[in-house]
């Protein structure tokens, strides 16, 4: 069947199928979901990424006026919440770059989930990252030995760094041999 055209002639519908569809018996809409997953995966985190930097960002203007010289130390937050959007950027490329021409419906379903899930890991990330610098940068001004603790709640506030190897392991769906 590889390589077959369809006959207009005998079914004027058939002209209407692609090919590929003829050929896979994959329906049409198969790569919607992989990319409604790479579109979630990129929206979502950066949706978190965005409420983290404006939340931090607010907590280091007001935290700038009573002590200017913690300025470039407090930016720690805003730097993490940028890194999300970043994570969100890579898993949307990884599921992009696997649609092509063999696309099963399995994998984009996989894809999906992978997607949605790093997407709203990010954006729950984003809100924690953003309500613990808003807070530890103001905290920072009155007791400097918070820093640390910050930075220990950041780091732990970033689940998308389990997420991005769990989602890759299934970017790559081994073929169904017939």
């Amino acid at each position: 069947m590889a390589g077959h055209v369809p006959d207009v002639t005998a079914n004027p519908v058939t002209a209407l199928v692609p090919v590929f569809e003829l050929e896979h018996r994959e329906p049409l809409y198969a790569p919607f979901f992989g990319i409604m997953g790479a579109v979630s995966a990129m929206a979502l985190c950066a949706l978190g990424a965005a409420y983290g930097t404006a939340k931090a960002g607010s907590g280091i203007a007001a935290m700038s006026v009573m002590k200017p010289q913690l300025i470039m130390k407090s930016l720690i937050p805003v730097v993490m919440a940028g890194i999300i959007a970043i994570y969100g950027l890579v898993v949307s490329v990884l599921v992009s770059s696997s649609i092509g021409g063999h696309y099963r419906l399995y994998t984009s379903f996989l894809h999906m989930g992978a997607g949605m899930s790093v997407g709203v890991s990010g954006m729950a990330a984003g809100f924690a990252i953003g309500s613990v610098g808003d807070a530890c940068v103001r905290g920072c001004v009155q007791q400097p030995k918070l820093f640390v603790g910050m930075v220990l709640i950041l780091i732990f506030a970033e689940p998308v760094n389990e997420g991005l190897p769990l989602t890759s392991k299934t970017l790559w769906i081994p073929p169904i041999r017939a």
